[in-house]
């Protein structure tokens, strides 16, 4: 599998860039929310049940469930990718693509048949379904209409319906598809790590379905999230200014990743606040920006798209400009 974030191997490949080698190719939250001291029995203890239910009510709160019951916090998004197949088995899934690899990897390594479409109606004559809302990584949105009509036709022929919105929560344009719980045929999988610049205390949710997600918090079992991801979730999850701002400001750095690409060169296909897809001469860009020490993510089925995160501060913006320039 491909993935951003890889610095040592960058490392490898770009024998003699200078440091620090700044990574681009991720979808990161570059400045991370404000982590606060925490309680040492976060470390010490195993957590208590009534820590994990405070997390899934702040959660339900952030995220528009019904309820902490259509919760089930997890360690890290990544792992609720692989559980569900396994969990809510299906013969035969349809992606909308091309989007995250994972998804189709996992699904077919547990046995279903995967096929990639290109389109919304594709995926309604499908049995069971899949899209990220937003898109990773072009930022295609799907409107809430769309997905209650997927959903409903999912459901008609005992079929599920996942909805990746791993970078939907600094997007206030994109209404959730977990607005539509206790809908039986929808699971939401919703990512932490991305918008809190957290990535390495592994969090992430699942919410459907009273039902469905106690089964999904069966698989994980006891002690799944960790005392401090615990803490540091409730506190995270609850402080809606702070992502209210955060939207704002990334934002503007958005858009400033745009003009500088433009200035380059480089077209602008799409993304979201957290990163811009562009389209050149990928691979040309790719390799001279990984000799300047700047990593980014080049795609091998879309040999003209490269993806940008936003650079972490002002001395990585320059170096960026002026490997550009």
């Amino acid at each position: 599998m491909e993935h951003g974030g890889r610095l040592g191997a960058a490392r490898l490949a770009f024998r003699g860039a200078p440091e620090p080698f700044i990574d681009l190719s991720t979808g990161i939250n570059p400045r991370p929310w404000p982590v606060p001291a925490l309680d040492p029995d976060s470390w010490a203890r195993l957590p208590e049940p009534e820590a994990e239910e405070a997390l899934r009510v702040v959660a339900a709160t952030a995220y528009g469930a019904a309820g902490p019951a259509m919760v089930a916090a997890a360690p890290g998004t990544q792992l609720l990718i692989q559980l569900l197949p396994r969990i809510f088995p299906q013969g035969r899934l349809a992606v909308l693509g091309p989007t995250y690899a994972e998804h189709a990897a996992c699904w077919r390594a547990a046995g279903t048949l995967v096929t990639e479409v290109e389109t919304l109606a594709a995926l309604r004559e499908a049995p069971a379904a899949l899209l990220c809302n937003p898109n990773n990584p072009d930022g295609r949105r799907a409107t809430l209409a769309e997905l209650r009509a997927l959903a409903d036709a999912m459901a008609a022929r005992g079929g599920l319906l996942v909805v990746d919105e791993a970078f939907a929560d600094l997007e206030p344009e994109v209404d959730s598809a977990a607005t539509l719980l206790p809908h039986p045929a929808i699971i939401v999988l919703r990512s932490f790590g991305k918008t809190y610049g957290l990535a390495g205390l592994r969090l992430g949710f699942a919410l459907a379905s009273a039902e469905r997600a106690a089964a999904i918090r069966g698989w994980l079992g006891p002690w799944a999230v960790s005392g401090p991801a615990l803490a540091i979730g409730v506190a995270a999850l609850g402080d809606a200014p702070w992502r209210t701002a955060e939207s704002a400001r990334l934002a503007a750095e958005a858009a400033r990743l745009d003009a500088l690409l433009q200035q380059a060169g480089l077209t602008i296909l799409g993304g979201t606040r957290l990163f811009r897809l562009a389209e050149g001469e990928a691979a040309a860009w790719h390799q001279r920006l990984g000799r300047a020490g700047l990593l980014t993510r080049a795609f091998a089925r879309q040999p003209r798209w490269l993806r940008f995160g936003l650079p972490p501060g002002e001395a990585a913006w320059d170096r960026l400009a002026a490997a550009l320039g």
